[in-house]
């Protein structure tokens, strides 16, 4: 007798229940192996300044991968899934959100809400890249509709983008954050300020952005990059809430991005983005396992890292027929409804 969709539920959820268990000696190991290499490459862009900026420049590149596998362990904090203590996730948390410039507590609540609204229709807006559905546009002033699209440029978003991110998103609190949030947030750019205007005495502020500015711009380019294209891809699950399911925003509303195995290892594994919705307690390290031993997971909608160019194009959603569409396939959809508004 096949399994209705509540007991394919219950049995999904009891199958990934052994994976969401941190291991300390796994998360030490990560935390080494990811946090030293960024001081080290740092450090050896500084030394070779003096040969040539492009070697610094180098250095920064390949620092901000590190960075990028120092935010998933970040990250993982954020969810209580990188150790078992609580107090252990707050510490190593605050101390690689430094090294993003993320602060911990403000990420921490808007990043909860973004799990518990993924792919919610009716609860866009927190934790999010915008997106509006093909009526939404359609229905803008012609300066809104130029702003959406603006937003959604790949040069704005990939490249301005991350300097909002950083210089301005993560500086500031919603106006609900709770006392502990702002304290936090305030503690983070205070220490932030400290240890940049200390580096930039030490260094000078053109060697300070070559070594740490272009670091994290990357870093934060590439970080948005995962975001988006673990949410924007052509059959992506997106529902109105009185419809949405959370099993299905976590498995069909979000992508198995498959990428070469060092590429995997600098995104911490977070490709498996499926999985990691699914059950957020499931450290980076485990991802993988799961979705290899689970196989209603490898039924995700897998995305190559050729392939996931093509998710560039999709700037709108329409619910009607549960895809992304582009900016010109909305136009056209405009033109008919005109057509027949005229022909009535």
């Amino acid at each position: 007798m096949a399994l209705t969709d509540a007991e394919k539920t219950k049995q999904l959820r009891k199958d990934i229940a052994p994976f969401a268990k941190s291991e300390l000696r796994m998360s030490i190991q990560q935390l080494i192996n990811t946090v030293l290499p960024i001081f080290l490459i740092w450090g050896a862009g500084y030394v070779l300044l003096q040969y040539s900026p492009w070697y610094t420049a180098l250095c920064s590149v390949l620092a901000s991968g590190f960075v990028i596998r120092s935010f998933i362990i970040f990250h993982d904090c954020t969810h209580g899934s990188f150790f078992k203590n609580k107090t252990a996730n707050a510490v190593v948390g605050n101390l690689t959100g430094l090294l993003s410039s993320f602060p911990y507590e403000k990420w921490k609540r808007e990043h909860t809400i973004h799990h518990a609204t993924s792919a919610n229709l009716d609860k866009r807006g927190i934790g999010d890249i915008d997106m509006l559905t093909v009526d939404e546009y359609l229905e803008k002033s012609k300066l809104s509709r130029l702003g959406y699209r603006l937003y959604r440029n790949p040069i704005v978003m990939f490249g301005l983008g991350p300097l909002f991110m950083v210089l301005v998103l993560n500086r500031i609190n919603r106006k609900d954050a709770k006392t502990k949030e702002r304290l936090n947030t305030y503690f983070m750019n205070i220490a932030l300020i400290v240890i940049c205007t200390s580096l930039i005495m030490i260094f000078g502020l053109s060697t300070f952005l070559l070594v740490h500015g272009l670091t994290l711009f990357i870093a934060g380019a590439l970080g948005i990059w995962l975001f988006y294209i673990q949410h924007t891809y052509e059959d992506a699950y997106f529902e109105y809430d009185a419809d949405w399911d959370y099993v299905k925003a976590a498995v069909e509303g979000s992508s198995y991005y498959k990428l070469p195995k060092i590429l995997q290892w600098l995104t911490g594994n977070i490709g498996f983005h499926h999985v990691h919705h699914l059950a957020p307690r499931v450290p980076n390290y485990k991802l993988e396992d799961a979705h290899e031993s689970i196989k209603p997971l490898q039924q995700a909608t897998t995305i190559t890292l050729k392939t996931s160019f093509e998710s560039l194009r999709y700037k709108l959603y329409d619910p009607e027929n549960y895809r992304f569409v582009t900016f010109k396939e909305a136009t056209s959809l405009e033109r008919m409804r005109n057509k027949t508004s005229l022909a009535k």
